[in-house]
Parts: structure tokens; C-alpha cells; sequence
């Protein structure tokens, strides 16, 4: 699992797969967890947008993830209603803002664009390691086959944003930082116990 994380996604440390059992067993937690995570990336890629509308590509190739991700947030909502299950109400992401703090200040508009789309594909990657868990691993059938589109099309998100910093930067310095931001990221899983209510 860690080798396999490393080369699809560079991720250094694996969420443990007794997480998978935790969930499980709190499933209308995980799912309403999970369709906040969903709505919040809507509104992050619509952020993105306006803050750089002058970056064609960007806007390009952003704004229909903005479109994807709403799905999402619908097809998790249509999850708990077949379940019988309560949306429940919004719980602080202490991965998120811990790693938002990856984000440098005071640096050019620039600078602050590769850091913003590293964190987002550092989001992306982290939540895609989730599905892939919950696809392997969950016993109901259903919930396995609805993960696995959830984990193709994180992966895909997780690419693109790593290109744009590519492509706003270049291929050596965006390395370099995703670097750093994997380096970060572990740090932070480290202090951080998994949680059967939460994505992250």
C-alpha cells in the first residue's frame, strides 16, 4: 500500500485500514462528512476562478470541475436519502486548515497560485488515497462500486491541478514544492488520529 501510494500519489503516510471499520460503522457520519467535503470544493474551484479569471487555462480547465464536484455533492446526498440517513450538520475540518497553512504570505500573486493549487491537489490526493480505501476494502457492494468512481475521479482532479502549477511555473519548481507539501502533509497526519466521522 505505501509503495503504491508513493507512485500514484506521492503520499507518504497510508491511512491506517482499520479507518475503513470505523466508517463503516458510522456511515451517516462519514457520508455527511464526506458531501461537505464535496460542496467545500465546489466553492474552493469558484474561488479559484474569480481570484485568477485572468488565467485562461486555469479558468479552462477549473470550471468544469466546478460542475463535477456539485455533482458529487448531490450524489452523496442521493446515497443517504436510499440509506434512510439525515444529513447531520457541518464539523470543522482540522486536516484542511492545518494544511491550508502550507500557504505562503506575503508573496507575489504567483507564488500564491502554485501554493494554492499544490494544496488542492494535495486535498485531492489525500481524498482519493480515502476512496480507494473505502473501494477495496467496505463490505456493502454498493458503497464499494460507488467509491471506486469517487477515487478515478479525485486522481484526475489531483492531476490537473499539479499541471496547472506546472504550467503557471514550471515542472522543476512546482517538484520542488509538491516536495515540501508532501513533507507537510505527513507532518500534519502524524498529530491527527483518523476519525470514523470524518474524510480526512
Amino acid at each position: 500500500m505505501k509503495e503504491e501510494n508513493k507512485r500514484v500519489l506521492g503520499i507518504q503516510l497510508p491511512t491506517d485500514p482499520r479507518w475503513v471499520n470505523m466508517a463503516e460503522m458510522s456511515l451517516e457520519d462519514i457520508l455527511t462528512d464526506h458531501a461537505y467535503c464535496e460542496q467545500k470544493a465546489t466553492t474552493s474551484c469558484i474561488s479559484l476562478i474569480q481570484k485568477y479569471s485572468d488565467k485562461e487555462l486555469l479558468v479552462k480547465k477549473v470550471a468544469p470541475v466546478v460542475s463535477e464536484e456539485w455533482s458529487h455533492f448531490r450524489m452523496v446526498l442521493k446515497e443517504l436519502e436510499k440509506r434512510g440517513l439525515k444529513l447531520g450538520k457541518q464539523r470543522k475540518d482540522e486536516y484542511v486548515n492545518k494544511l491550508l497553512l502550507f500557504i505562503r504570505k506575503g508573496v507575489s500573486k504567483d507564488v500564491l497560485l502554485l501554493d494554492r493549487l499544490l494544496t488542492f491537489a494535495m486535498i485531492e490526493a489525500r481524498s482519493c488515497e480515502r476512496f480507494r480505501l473505502l473501494s477495496n476494502n467496505i463490505k456493502d457492494e454498493k458503497l464499494r462500486l460507488f467509491y471506486h468512481d469517487f477515487m478515478v475521479s479525485e486522481a484526475g482532479h489531483y492531476q490537473m491541478f499539479i499541471q496547472l502549477a506546472e504550467h503557471y511555473t514550471s515542472k522543476e519548481e512546482t517538484r520542488k514544492r509538491w516536495v515540501e507539501c508532501l513533507d507537510f502533509e505527513a507532518a500534519i497526519v502524524r498529530t491527527l488520529t483518523p476519525r470514523a466521522d470524518r474524510m480526512h
